[in-house]
């Protein structure tokens, strides 16, 4: 990892910036290449997230694993963050005073990994990489093109366990990044 993405890590272990802070057990701060040339952003951890301290490695990370196959990427070649870093009680949506005390973090990393596409994985992800309410059945799969990247929108894969409907259309976004 870069000696910049370690520091900042570092300094993200002792973050209060919300109340996030104080019930994590576990700062995800993200993993993979940090030279990568796609990222994934998705929400926020999960459970097994935030006691095993990596992003998707519960029920969602299978998927994401397949996907990555499908798309002939492994988990060393690409880098993973969430826009937050602690886990919301219950699993449940982030908060807007939780995503603005935590998205510099994720800006940072983006500055620091400086990929070519950027996969969002879920509404809150795609909602907060392109600015914009839009409902992620709206955008998902579709390419945007912002700055020096690409943005993909991607159903989060948890969405595919308790809707099956949507498996084609998660999985056609691997072979459209394996395209770009």
């Amino acid at each position: 990892m870069s000696s910049k993405l370690d520091a900042l890590e570092e300094q993200a272990q002792t973050c209060q910036a919300c109340d996030l802070g104080a019930t994590r057990t576990t700062l995800v701060w993200g993993s993979g290449n940090p030279n990568a040339q796609i990222m994934f952003i998705g929400e926020a951890p999960g459970r097994k997230e935030d006691e095993g301290g990596l992003p998707f490695i519960g029920a969602a990370g299978a998927h994401l694993d397949e996907f990555l196959s499908l798309a002939g990427f492994a988990r060393d070649d690409i880098y993973i963050a969430n826009v937050l870093k602690c886990r919301p009680p219950n699993n449940r949506d982030p908060q807007p005073h939780e995503i603005e005390a935590c998205e510099h973090w994720l800006i940072d990393q983006i500055h620091q990994i400086a990929p070519r596409i950027i996969v969002t994985l879920g509404a809150f992800a795609t909602r907060w990489t392109l600015g914009s309410d839009t409902a992620i059945s709206a955008v998902q799969g579709k390419v945007f093109k912002h700055d020096s990247y690409f943005i993909v929108p991607c159903y989060h894969p948890a969405a595919i366990i308790y809707d099956r409907t949507k498996s084609d259309a998660f999985f056609q976004v691997a072979r459209t990044i394996a395209k770009l």
